[in-house]
């Protein structure tokens, strides 16, 4: 039986789409494999955590209570594939219970891992609480740090609102309700409460540093003023261990802790989020929508940084910041 040249020609059509499908079915075979693999191994694995390295964490910016980096933290510490964790700072304080929250989650990070904290640009206030949790602190020779000390502001505006003839109508159970108020001048009483609240906070705040950097009291409370000290006059001063960077935080990972100094570095992060809301936040979205443009624009074109990050929450600060020069910093109460 012979075959016409149609059917010759349709046969091999068909054989083309079966060896197409084929090919096809294969594929989608191993990327079926691979992705079941790599769902198996989890974040860990797509990022390299599974093996054995050295772990980042970058503590930057305000420093504020965040749960999200507090659980990384925690997870950093249950990972047997860390041999040792880097706590690279670059911030300038912040909350003192975002400070109080990261120094106890590092403490406990550091009872299961070796430690080091890499101090960069800047580490002070809350941001150094921070870096005392760690077992080692290294800096830079120029980097800032220091400004132990607790910060309590409450802006006042009833000049401004009596000029303009607004008056508050306010109903209280007691009189040290809501104070002090933004409203009305500061009643010593309640400045008296304010003072209280600052010294019993900046008291252990002495605590810790004169536990962790081995200072008798008197000299951390002397060196607890407020001021900020260079790389260089920390180290002499006993507030940090070495200076450098992050090689001789790994060098000192190798030669104390036995960490190979050839791991691998990863950087962890906890996962992205949305914002939380703030008033730093609320007025972005606000100017935003004044000046029609999206809020996004304005953090993309850094407009949005010329807003103060500590208008995100009441209440006390360990933060050092200068923003006309290096000689305006925040301290401890006299």
């Amino acid at each position: 039986m012979s075959l016409d040249a149609d059917q010759i020609i349709d046969r091999r059509r068909l054989r083309r789409k079966l060896t197409t499908w084929r090919i096809l079915a294969f594929l989608a075979a191993a990327l079926a494999v691979v992705g079941g693999a790599l769902l198996a191994a989890g974040p860990e694995g797509i990022t390299g955590r599974s093996r054995p390295h050295i772990a980042r964490l970058s503590l930057s910016g305000f420093i504020s209570e965040n749960r999200d980096q507090l659980e990384l933290i925690e997870k950093i510490g249950n990972s047997p594939a860390v041999q040792g964790v880097i706590v690279s700072i670059n911030s300038g304080g912040g909350a003192t219970t975002g400070g109080e929250a990261l120094y106890d989650a590092i403490r406990k990070l550091s009872a299961k891992k070796p430690t080091v904290a890499s101090i960069r640009t800047i580490g002070a206030s809350a941001a150094y609480m921070s870096a005392i949790a760690t077992d080692h602190v290294v800096a830079y020779r120029s980097s800032i740090t220091g400004s132990i000390g607790v910060l309590f502001q409450s802006p006042e505006v009833s000049a401004a609102m009596e000029k303009l003839g607004i008056k508050l109508t306010e109903v209280k159970s007691s009189p040290l309700k809501a104070a002090p108020s933004p409203f009305a001048p500061p009643t010593p009483e309640a400045l008296a409460v304010i003072d209280s609240l600052i010294r019993d906070t900046y008291n252990w705040f002495v605590d810790i540093v004169a536990e962790r950097r081995k200072l008798d009291r008197p000299r951390a409370l002397a060196l607890a003023d407020g001021r900020v000290f260079s790389g260089h006059q920390a180290l002499e001063a006993g507030l940090i261990d070495e200076i450098g960077g992050e090689e001789v935080a790994i060098a000192w990972l190798a030669k104390e802790k036995g960490v190979d100094a050839k791991l691998r570095v990863i950087d962890w992060k906890p996962e992205e989020s949305s914002l939380p809301f703030s008033f730093s936040n609320a007025a972005i979205v606000w100017l935003a929508r004044e000046i029609g443009v999206s809020p996004d624009f304005l953090r993309a074109s850094g407009i949005a940084d010329l807003i103060p990050a500590r208008l995100q929450l009441d209440g006390l600060l360990s933060v050092w910041h200068a923003p006309s020069g290096l000689n305006d910093a925040e301290g401890a109460p006299r």
